[in-house]
């Protein structure tokens, strides 16, 4: 299927994904508050942007079939668990998460802890059950292992642990960059990657570049999220807008003033663009997907 532009890209990653994962939460037959608390955080809502970086990865590396919609949906029910455990009073005390009250506010914080748990455990689930006419077993592998590494004490749960640690001590700009590549950085990666494994034949160098892409625009996505914080507002944020600055966090701005803060992002874009050179006219929306990181206003 050809796209002529981002916003039919990602209507049709959102379609896709959404059916997808809500039906994977519908089958598991949680209780009723669990299953509601659940679907509330993973499927109300959001841009699907790592679902979308599942899908662009693997048109680039030459794949586009069903399979996908597993992984597509596992990512984002890892991205959902992580945002509902994030925004519990004992992380960062978030009461709002895409204009709505967080999962602990519309439920309860035990329900909230878990529906995360039940998330992730689902997200391992859809991958590790991939296998089929278009997976085989070593991809399958691959996959869990890549995920796992993603949100784990290499990835999103040591960029946590470094977050909290960053609210009491001022850090540098590489500590600000490596807790940024941990905690949102390795989902974005790993959710590339997952595309990219989709192809039995895909060769290392083009892993590596996609890996590439996605570290930048994973940096880049944060810097835009810093800059926001500071010229957007709460209504078009969906979240309390200027909570880092009431927080005294560590951010790009407050360390390297607006001006540097938008040439990084500026840096962080043309490095993306540019890994993506060898893929050709397959790798446009991977290339849409980094130019939306970089001029998003929520």
């Amino acid at each position: 299927m050809e796209f002529e532009s981002l916003d039919d890209f990602l209507s049709h990653s959102q379609n896709r994904v959404e059916q997808y994962l809500n039906t994977a939460i519908k089958q598991r037959r949680a209780s009723g508050v669990l299953s509601q608390a659940m679907a509330y955080s993973a499927v109300q809502g959001g841009k699907r942007v790592r679902a979308a970086l599942v899908y662009g990865g693997a048109r680039a590396c030459g794949v586009d079939h069903a399979c996908l919609d597993p992984l597509a949906a596992a990512v984002e029910a890892m991205h959902a668990y992580s945002l509902i455990h994030d925004d519990l009073p004992a992380m960062d005390d978030d009461a709002l998460r895409r204009g709505q009250p967080s999962c602990h506010i519309a439920f309860d914080e035990a329900t909230a802890i878990l529906a995360g748990d039940a998330l992730q455990a689902l997200a391992f689930e859809l991958v590790a059950d991939g296998q089929g006419p278009h997976l085989n077993a070593t991809q399958c592998l691959a996959m869990v292992s890549c995920l796992a590494n993603a949100a784990g004490a290499n990835g999103m749960v040591a960029g946590q642990m470094l977050d909290m640690a960053a609210e009491k001590d001022a850090v540098s700009l590489a500590q600000l960059e490596t807790l940024h590549r941990l905690k949102t950085g390795a989902l974005i990666v790993a959710s590339v990657e997952l595309g990219a494994l989709a192809q039995a034949e895909v060769d290392d160098l083009q892993v590596q570049k996609l890996r590439d892409y996605a570290q930048a625009i994973g940096l880049a996505f944060q810097v835009q999220d810093d800059i926001l914080d500071i010229e957007s507002d709460t209504q078009t944020l969906g979240k309390a807008q200027g909570s880092d600055l009431l927080n005294d966090k560590s951010t790009y701005p407050a360390l390297l003033g607006m001006t540097q803060a938008k040439q990084r992002l500026t840096e962080l874009h043309q490095q993306a663009t540019e890994a993506l050179s060898d893929f050709g006219p397959v790798a446009a929306p991977l290339v849409w997907l980094a130019d939306f990181i970089v001029s998003r206003q929520h």
